[in-house]
């Protein structure tokens, strides 16, 4: 009976990890359509206030949700970083 049991709660696992990939694939299209943007007009790649805005909001969701807010900050910080080095990319 474990057995299917633990079956249950890895296929959840594994619906949710593959549920995951694709907003942060779908995040990532939009972000580099950000890129462009700021590339073609000028505008810089990083932006630290909507960073520190996004982190504060993050860390709220993240604490409502009963998740831990340091934790969801290193996430959203990953994401950021790996973004930024994409518009700088984009910049030529």
């Amino acid at each position: 009976m474990a057995d299917k049991v633990l079956k249950a709660y890895r296929e959840s696992i594994d619906n949710i990890d593959a549920a995951l990939v694709f907003m942060l694939a779908e995040r990532f299209k939009v972000t580099q359509a950000v890129g462009r943007y700021k590339a073609e007009n000028g505008l810089p790649p990083a932006d630290p206030g909507r960073e520190a805005q996004q982190i504060a909001r993050l860390r709220s969701l993240a604490a409502s949700a009963h998740l831990d807010p340091e934790f969801s900050e290193k996430f959203l910080r990953f994401i950021i970083d790996e973004v930024i080095r994409h518009h700088q990319a984009a910049r030529g």
